[in-house]
């Protein structure tokens, strides 16, 4: 449609702020298990798999906001979210809608796409190449 195909000249620009909005989403769930920030119902993860989970979403969704690394890391976090999905939220129910599940779905794909999109505009990744 004619209206839209002047959009896609800002395509880089869209891509950059869907990746910076997505890993400040991702960092609050690294701070709520590591510092209980916002405070939440799960308390903060002390060991185990949450603790690895809190990190990764931390210092990876903190990579990603900058857009430093980017297809490694959203490599790295598409693959905790599908083994969080698989884990947490699968044996609870079939539908995503009724196990919580959604969350870690979208972010799983956002990431992935960003492996093969890299990070768009505004990405320190972007820097290392020129």
């Amino acid at each position: 449609m004619k209206l839209f195909e002047g959009l896609a000249q800002y395509r880089p620009q869209a891509l950059g702020v869907l990746r910076i909005m997505t890993a400040l989403q991702f960092i609050e769930h690294g701070t709520q298990k590591l510092f209980n920030f916002p405070v939440g119902t799960h308390g903060s993860a002390l060991s185990g798999l949450p603790l690895a989970a809190g990190i990764l979403e931390l210092v990876g969704g903190i990579l990603l906001a900058l857009g430093l690394f980017t297809r490694p890391v959203a490599f790295i976090l598409a693959g905790e979210m599908a083994v969080a999905y698989f884990m947490a939220h699968m044996p609870r129910d079939f539908f995503p809608v009724n196990n919580s599940g959604d969350a870690a779905i979208s972010f799983c794909f956002i990431f992935l796409y960003l492996v093969f999109a890299g990070g768009g505009a505004f990405a320190l990744d972007n820097r290392a190449r020129a």
